[in-house]
């Protein structure tokens, strides 16, 4: 197979989501392609990978359309892995190979950082960016600046516009370490920078049943890839050459796009914030996990009512049937039961995820109706007397402020939501009335309340 990707990272999640992609390429539709992989840090996997040829088990297990799925697949597009602070000239070779096409990446979300102490003649550059600098210098300069011999970068680190903080990293290396204007002009010119929005759940090697899998497979597999079944992969600013990567064409759920913002938008209102809506309230009474919030009636009927009638008439830029298609899609995968979700895990830091998630569902459906929307303003208290039930998981500051104030006061706090919420008329007194009716008639009694409000 023609060696058309670099892979910066060897985790879990692009072995369960990019290169299950290409796997299934090559499977479907000879896309003849095999991946490179750089391991991006001085400690990582790739003696793992090398260990095994490359090749390892994807375990997809979920509910497609109400009904239990499994897939099991070998996978087998990685031929080569590089770990360029042992091997820093195979690093470089593999600049200059004519093949490749595409440059994938996981590095977290603090791998798209420019990081000054970076040298050109560091081998190799510590940061990720420094790396992709270096790598596309000695592609530059070796094909003479060919304009058809740029690369397309799809990153899939798990922040805003990620395509273009990678390129405006490489920009800032370019003109630190005073390289040519010919080369900062062919990465501008015959480079293409993606944002990307990924969404798969990926759990990894199945430590607790790894024998089961293993007397199953047939094969011992050390390097197994649990994940879910649902898949969502929205890509921005590719253009023409999307044919590089022709999954769409094969029915899989990539959306090509010139513009992620409604997607993105999408995601955290309706999968994230239904999370961030329901999981305090279902933690206060007694569940422990997201399967068990899903197996009681009063908080399915919750969670259909606060996305269907409150989060998605406040979302824009999308049809209406695809955000209701996408929610179907989110509930069918609350409802895993190969996936075990703490609703205390997912409470982690819940101030800052309401803000971002929750919130502007709130505030957008009392701009929209003119009124406080019933389960949504629920939330808000169930999120309040879940802080002062001491459970709750964030800084100390912010812990400390939900404990020692008084409804008002928290929220008021700029600070916390971004602006004065008892500016807002009404929301103050309700949520008040909603955190005291908890405290006196419970939590479940104070949700059946609003559900018939």
């Amino acid at each position: 197979m023609k060696e058309r990707i670099v892979q910066f990272g060897e985790g879990n999640f692009l072995r369960g989501f990019v290169d299950y992609f290409i796997n299934e390429l090559n499977e479907k539709a000879n896309y003849d392609t095999s991946v490179a992989v750089i391991q991006p840090l001085p400690n990582g996997m790739t003696d793992q990978l090398i260990a095994q040829d490359g090749e390892y088990t994807t375990i997809l297990r979920g509910i497609e359309n109400g009904q239990l799925v499994e897939e099991i697949k070998k996978n087998t597009c990685i031929r080569r892995c590089i770990n360029p602070y042992e091997r820093f000239c195979q690093f470089l070779a593999l600049a200059r190979s004519e093949d490749l096409e595409l440059v994938v990446s996981n590095t977290t979300e603090a791998g798209i950082a420019f990081d000054p102490s970076c040298s050109v003649l560091d081998e190799p550059p510590a940061s990720f960016p420094g790396k992709v600098t270096r790598f596309l210098l000695e592609r530059y300069r070796f094909f003479e600046g060919a304009p058809d011999k740029g690369l397309v970068f799809l990153p899939c680190e798990l922040i805003d516009n990620n395509g273009l903080a990678l390129r405006d990293c490489i920009l800032q290396y370019i003109a630190l370490w005073g390289l040519e204007d010919g080369f900062r002009h062919w990465v501008e010119t015959a480079c293409t920078f993606t944002c990307t929005l990924v969404d798969r759940i990926v759990t990894g090697y199945p430590r607790d049943d790894a024998a089961v899998w293993e007397a199953r497979l047939g094969y011992i597999d050390k390097l197994i890839v649990t994940a879910e079944y649902f898949h969502l992969w929205v890509i921005a600013g590719m253009g023409e050459k999307k044919s590089l990567l022709p999954l769409d064409e094969y029915g899989y759920n990539v959306v090509f796009t010139d513009d992620i913002a409604p997607y993105k938008t999408r995601k955290v209102r309706i999968l994230n914030g239904a999370h961030t809506m329901s999981v305090m309230a279902a933690h206060l009474l007694g569940m422990e996990t997201v399967l068990d919030m899903m197996n009681d009636a009063v908080m399915v009927r919750y969670l259909e009512k606060g996305i269907y009638e409150e989060i998605i008439p406040t979302v824009t830029g999308l049809k209406k049937e695809e955000l209701e298609q996408y929610a179907a899609s989110v509930l069918e995968r609350f409802r895993n039961p190969y996936l075990r979700h703490r609703l205390l895990d997912i409470c982690l830091n819940s101030v800052a995820k309401y803000k971002e998630r929750v919130l502007p569902s709130l505030l957008g459906y009392i701009e929209q109706f003119d009124r406080l929307p019933p389960l949504l303003t629920f939330s808000l208290a169930a999120l309040i007397v879940f802080y002062k039930s001491g459970d709750a998981r964030d800084s100390a500051q912010v812990s400390a402020f939900l404990l020692e104030h008084d409804t008002t006061e928290i929220l008021a706090n700029a600070d916390l939501w971004g602006c004065d919420l008892t500016a807002v008329s009404g929301l103050a007194g309700a949520v008040t009335r909603l955190v005291n009716r908890c405290r006196q008639e419970g939590v479940k009694q104070t949700l059946l309340s609003q559900l018939d409000a």
